[in-house]
């Protein structure tokens, strides 16, 4: 069969969109989606991303890793998804959807979009990092030197040695001001370092203001293929109203055959 497709991608993070509403993508093969990621042999994406219809809600996001895997929440992939049913038509300014973990606020202004993550109220410390799930599962650890570190094979050891099968994804951070964090993020299923990880700079500016790192609620987050924002507030431990901003760009659409 011929598939419609859309690429989109936020500060770097780049996925397949298929309008699945219709409810004909073959979900069950994971053969065909990391086939249809693989920038080699396919269309080349970090993740494939379904939307389809939902009884409550503007539109459904369904998230497959690259490795053809349905996962957890990827933050930039529901910005870029925002960004895509905006081209729909499916809303004008503001909208709702559901997504693996729950439900999500989000607007768009130009190519910007930001969107409300889930509530975080377990931030889990340790001497030399902080683990926190924002979504999806997340190590955050401070390091010298970003701009030149082992980012790949690091992550890789971290993601494997302490997370196991499961596994987490892991990001690096340097502090560049007081509101400003410099991240690099390795990510499960991908398998590798991606160029910016939505769910992973939450992470990072979470556990930033739970370490006392930061005393801001405005976090700058310079990634590899951009800049993100993140903003919250904290009460007691608890963080809400947890926005992530930044832009989410179409690129091109194209037919495949499958």
């Amino acid at each position: 069969m011929d598939l419609e497709f859309y690429k989109y991608q936020g500060t770097g993070n780049d996925f397949i969109m298929i309008d699945n509403r219709s409810k004909t993508f073959p979900k069950n093969k994971t053969d065909i989606i990391a086939k249809l990621c693989d920038r080699h042999f396919g269309i080349g994406a970090d993740g494939l991303i379904l939307l389809e219809e939902d009884n409550t809600t503007d539109f459904k996001m369904v998230y497959y890793n690259s490795d053809g895997n349905e996962s957890t929440m990827c933050g930039n992939g529901g910005r870029c998804i925002v960004a895509f049913a905006h081209k729909l038509g499916l809303f004008e300014t503001e909208t709702t959807f559901i997504a693996i973990d729950g439900l999500h606020h989000a607007s768009i202004s130009n190519n910007l979009v930001s969107l409300q993550m889930i509530d975080v109220d377990k931030v889990n410390i340790f001497d030399k990092y902080v683990f926190t799930n924002t979504g999806s599962p997340h190590h955050v650890q401070l390091v010298n030197d970003l701009a030149n570190y082992d980012v790949f094979s690091n992550g890789k050891e971290i993601r494997n040695e302490i997370y196991g099968t499961e596994g987490s994804n892991v990001n690096f951070v340097e502090q560049i001001a007081n509101n400003t964090f410099k991240v690099r993020t390795y990510e499960r299923g991908v398998e590798d370092e991606t160029l910016a990880c939505g769910t992973g700079v939450t992470a990072v500016a979470i556990a930033m203001h739970a370490t006392k790192k930061t005393n801001s609620s405005s976090i700058i987050l310079p990634v590899e293929g951009g800049e993100l924002e993140v903003s919250f507030s904290e009460q007691n431990g608890i963080y809400s109203e947890v926005f992530l901003k930044g832009p989410a760009t179409f690129v091109f659409k194209g037919k495949i055959n499958i």
